[in-house]
């Protein structure tokens, strides 16, 4: 399995505010898109969610995304490794996922930018 990177994860209550202040501190333009009823804007290194505390609750569990070169490669290595996959992977609007329990309970989010098959 190949890391290409790590994302983190904050979950704010206003959108636009913070988005405004990470495009401004890292020079980027926000990637933005909705998920399962939260809006999301990704901004370099910093993925910002925001939506309904039912949805955060689940979301603030997901330690950082980590971006891999193949998904399937992840899945199988994970696997191989002991960790458990709890979602995925499936297809999102970026590319693929899958959420993973590490053994020691780290929960963490890896990330393609594949097309679903």
């Amino acid at each position: 399995m190949e890391i290409i990177g790590t994302t983190l994860r904050i979950c704010v209550d206003d959108l636009e505010t913070s988005a405004a202040f990470y495009e401004r501190l890292t020079g980027a333009t926000a990637l933005r898109f909705e998920r399962g009823g939260v809006s999301v804007a990704a901004i370099g290194c910093f993925l910002l969610m925001s939506g309904p505390e039912s949805e955060l609750e689940v979301l603030r569990k997901v330690s950082a995304t980590i971006a891999v070169k193949d998904v399937d490669d992840a899945h199988t290595t994970l696997a191989e490794l002991g960790a458990r996959i709890v979602v995925g992977p499936v297809a999102t609007p970026v590319g693929r996922n899958l959420i993973a329990v590490h053994p020691d309970g780290s929960v963490f989010e890896y990330v393609d930018q594949k097309a679903a098959a």
